[in-house]
């Protein structure tokens, strides 16, 4: 990687900022109900403290308060959470700038110290360089460890990146390396499995991805729209008309570039989208007033052909609404043939990565992206500037 890492950075009596991706989900009583994000950084902070950090600093977000104060959107739990994690005092101040913090972070007592909630400030995102300065002047070192908003311009991931001497943190690196191999130098045969409700979300990755695969494989809601332009019927599956030329365009495309695109063969319908629907397999054709609820047991079985010499797979969409289980095998069977196939498997983040997770497969997985959006940024082939913003090595 040309950009710096946490290990070509003296840490020893630095202050240290960490831009993490602290945005976890939690219940009506602000208990986290999922830590993986903070777990995420955890390998990262504890390099800099084990490497002689003088403090170290956590910025993140949380939620969408749009440059107020929330009082739901603090960052407080996760401190306590962190703490607990960590097994050593979390420190807590409650805003990210200005001189108070500096005295705040001065007379902690521990090292380690997170900062409030930075879309508090709405120059967080319009990435004022006021801001970006103000939280540079808190450090000598900046790492970034937030893959989740590496693709936004914003203060804390972009701008403070100018002011600092800047690396990739762990999970950053990690989150490169995967997928960056993956877009650029996959070893072959290299499959890409696409899935998720539109094909609007996916031209990007389909774009970039299509002369670089050997083979994409279709499913989820976008798969209807691509069956419409082969002039198959749908019924009342998903439909994107105003992308119906696009699909057809695409898979024209394939065919000039003798890349397969395998779309499903059979699938599971229902009258209604509901979980005690009466559910039933019906082959290419899906009759009129009929909704495509997830692929069939034919196209199980021709996905799984399909990628048995896989030797690189990336999956970013799942293949039909697998959060409700009548409508899940499809999502479900396939992560399950991925975790025994001996193949590097990237989950490409968002829906995916929860669908593995559900079905309790994260373990065998070569590498689950922690961002959604900027994994699907990524592999579409477009730089980050959370990236860009990155001391050379």
């Amino acid at each position: 990687m040309a950009k710096m890492t946490l290990k070509d950075i003296d840490l020893k009596n630095k202050t240290v900022l960490v831009r993490a991706d602290f945005n976890v989900p939690q219940d009506e009583n602000l208990n986290i109900t999922d830590d993986t994000r903070i777990r995420a950084t955890l390998p990262t902070i504890k390099y800099i403290l084990q490497n002689g950090a003088k403090k170290l600093i956590l910025m993140s977000h949380l939620g969408r308060p749009d440059g107020k104060v929330v009082a739901k959107y603090s960052l407080k739990p996760v401190a306590l959470r962190l703490q607990e994690l960590l097994g050593v005092p979390v420190g807590f101040l409650s805003d990210c700038v200005g001189d108070n913090i500096k005295k705040g972070i001065e007379a902690a007592k521990g090292k380690v110290i997170l900062l409030e909630n930075l879309r508090f400030h709405a120059e967080e995102e319009a990435n004022d360089a006021g801001f970006a300065k103000g939280l540079g002047s808190l450090a000598e070192v900046f790492v970034n460890d937030a893959f989740g908003t590496a693709h936004r311009a914003h203060a804390s991931t972009e701008g403070v990146a100018h002011y600092l001497k800047s690396a990739a943190g762990f999970l950053l690196e990690k989150e490169i390396q995967y997928l960056g191999n993956a877009v650029q130098n996959p070893q072959r045969p290299f499959m890409v499995i696409l899935g998720g409700a539109k094909v609007s979300d996916k031209i990007g990755v389909i774009e970039n991805l299509l002369p670089k695969s050997d083979v994409i494989l279709i499913g989820g809601g976008m798969a209807y729209t691509f069956l419409k332009a082969q002039g198959k019927s749908i019924g009342n599956s998903k439909l994107e008309k105003d992308k119906l030329d696009l699909a057809k365009s695409i898979l024209d495309k394939a065919k000039a570039l003798k890349k397969e695109i395998i779309l499903p063969i059979d699938h599971l319908v229902v009258d209604n989208i509901d979980p005690k629907a009466k559910a039933e397999i019906v082959g290419e054709n899906i009759p009129e007033g009929k909704i495509a609820v997830d692929i069939g047991p034919k196209t199980i079985t021709l996905f799984k052909e399909k990628l048995k010499p896989a030797k690189t797979v990336v999956w970013n969409g799942p293949l039909g609404i697998f959060e409700m289980d009548a409508f899940g095998r499809g999502t479900q069977e396939i992560a399950r043939f991925l975790s025994i196939l001996g193949a590097t498997t990237i989950i490409g983040g968002g829906d995916t990565a929860a669908a593995v997770a559900k079905f309790k497969l994260e373990d065998k997985m070569t590498h689950i992206s922690t961002g959604g959006g900027a994994s699907l940024e990524f592999l579409e082939g477009k730089v980050l500037p959370g990236i860009a913003a990155l001391s050379e090595k």
